[in-house]
């Protein structure tokens, strides 16, 4: 089992930024598809980024390319997603999950996903 601990989020003026981090004890990353996705209240769920295992590319949504950035850090087994430019609508719960099976690579679903933080709220006011 893996263990994903998200930290990092708060409330932030629009045009703000934050830096979420992604920690997995005893858990290495690389090689893994990493995905970043967010749940706003009353809304479905959806993904923000993935760095896919098969390609060693990062994706991004549509809506957040150019202010949302990810890295990591594999001697502290932690990722990072750097959230910029902030919008009132970036306002969510943000969660961090990994996917196993390498040979997949990314999954734009919850539910394609194996692991999963328990998330992290992000809230941007206006």
């Amino acid at each position: 089992e893996v263990q994903l601990v998200e930290s990092g989020g708060g409330l932030v003026q629009a045009g703000g930024s934050l830096r979420l981090s992604c920690a997995a004890p005893g858990f290495t990353f690389d090689g893994y598809s990493i995905g970043w996705f967010r749940q706003a209240p009353g809304k479905s769920g959806g993904w923000v980024s993935c760095t896919s295992s098969v390609s060693d590319t990062t994706y991004y949504e549509d809506s957040v390319k150019g202010r949302f950035t990810v890295s990591s850090d594999n001697a502290k087994n932690t990722v990072y997603l750097q959230v910029s430019s902030l919008k009132p609508e970036d306002t969510a719960v943000y969660y961090c999950a990994v996917r196993l099976d390498i040979g997949l690579g990314c999954s734009v679903d919850f539910s394609g996903m194996d692991y999963w933080g328990q998330g992290t709220q992000v809230t941007v006011s206006s």
